[in-house]
């Protein structure tokens, strides 16, 4: 039977990897509002990712003959320089986690990064980006897709987001749709490289460089960071990457890009929603308000400053 007809476990998959990205957001998040830095957050989160996965892929025989015949395509021009760069999506999307999440919570963070993931898949389904080829429009998944964007319509009523930079709410827009662009990015250049880690590689490696280049030019506009905690779980977030990247990268070919990017959705509202309910962000929405209103300008500053 063709892995297009039977996509119950990739599905399964599929909700396994949005709860592990709302988990390495939190993470996140979490290391950007200790040091004070939401960029090197995420250098230190794709470093550390990177260091991880090529450890893997050097301990094992397929991650070296997948990592040989990526050189090799680099070397023959083979592999065109675009499937090199799905690591930048994944970059842009941690240093927003690390700037972001800490502030409006997984829960919010999830809200746009949905709209972006969801509205991205289906037309980069329809214009065939993923390693599935063109996937027709159909009603049913344009039905899925509407329903997924009026889950977001329904997130953002009420006085949940009062408050919130506009610009927060924007860059989890874009994340979203950069992250099904590197879904299916990394999907074809897992079948050019038959390989998920020589893939997973790239797209650390890519990642790492971006944010490198990008915490050096933050460092000398705003200076140095707080020093870095010592709490271990903090720098958790590359290895939870390297394990949702390398399975995205093998699901997505059965899935399509939209299909797998639905069922991340479901993984990262239902896994969002319990994080900032039992381990709230340090500044999130719900902590800004007391007896129902919200805190004055002040206070919400100073709530940042002695809980971050």
């Amino acid at each position: 039977m063709s892995p297009r007809r039977s996509p119950g476990i990739a599905v399964i998959g599929a909700v396994l990897i949005g709860a592990l990205t709302a988990v390495q957001a939190r993470v996140n998040g979490s290391l950007g509002a200790e040091i004070g830095d939401g960029v090197l957050a995420g250098g230190i989160s794709f470093g550390s990712g990177l260091v991880v996965v090529l450890l893997i892929a050097a301990a094992l025989p397929a991650g070296r003959a997948g990592l040989a015949r990526l050189v090799a395509g680099v070397r023959e021009r083979s592999i065109p320089a675009w499937m090199l760069w799905g690591g930048a999506a994944g970059a842009f999307t941690v240093a927003c986690q690390g700037l972001a999440v800490a502030t409006i919570g997984v829960a919010l963070f999830t809200v746009g990064f949905v709209a972006g993931q969801t509205t991205g898949g289906l037309l980069l389904d329809r214009i065939g980006h993923g390693p599935a080829g063109v996937v027709p429009v159909t009603v049913r998944r344009v039905v899925g897709a509407v329903l997924a964007l009026a889950g977001v319509g329904v997130s953002l009523t009420g006085d949940g987001v009062g408050g919130i930079p506009i610009w927060m709410l924007i860059v989890p827009v874009i994340a979203g749709a950069g992250v099904a662009w590197q879904q299916g990015t990394n999907g074809r250049l897992r079948l050019r490289v038959q390989s998920p880690l020589a893939a997973t590689v790239v797209n650390f490696a890519g990642g790492t460089a971006v944010l490198i280049v990008a915490g050096l030019v933050h460092i000398a506009i705003v200076g140095a960071p707080r020093a870095l905690p010592a709490d271990p779980w903090l720098y958790l977030g590359g290895t939870v990457g390297v394990v949702y990247i390398f399975l995205s990268s093998v699901i997505v070919q059965r899935t399509g890009v939209l299909l797998l990017g639905l069922g991340s959705v479901v993984g990262l509202l239902t896994t969002s929603v319990v994080l900032d309910a039992v381990w709230p962000a340090p500044a999130a929405p719900a902590q800004r308000h007391r007896h129902g209103r919200p805190l004055p300008h002040a206070e919400r500053a100073h709530f940042r400053t002695h809980t971050g």
